[in-house]
């Protein structure tokens, strides 16, 4: 399941006055993929194409949710986002947006 924050033109990138999604002057304002129930063989397409669909909107900060279970699709994500060509870094979300359940995902720009 995809989340995308609804938000108003004046928060948008590009708009004079506003503020850019996915910054930190909205911590909450963050497009979530969640991939609870998901096989890797599943997930991946699913995370490419949200990284893709996130890009095109313009936000350069999304989550992804592969929750804790085994570890084994926290770890292929982890694989496919370090070669993926939109990803700059990654890192788990603190305690408060999923820990070591959930990752953030910083996007390029360009």
């Amino acid at each position: 399941m995809v989340y995308y924050p609804e938000m108003s033109k004046k928060t948008r990138p590009g708009i004079p006055g506003g503020k850019s999604p996915g910054n930190p002057g909205y911590p909450d304002a963050v497009p979530s993929l969640d991939l609870h129930g998901l096989t890797v063989v599943e997930a991946l397409p699913e995370v490419d194409e949200f990284l893709h669909s996130s890009f095109r909107a313009g936000y350069f900060r999304v989550r992804v949710i592969h929750g804790k279970g085994t570890g084994v699709l926290k770890l292929e994500v982890a694989r496919y986002l370090a070669t993926h060509p939109l990803v700059l870094r990654y890192q788990s979300s603190d305690s408060y947006h999923g820990g070591s359940g959930a990752t953030e995902v910083d996007i390029t720009n360009r």
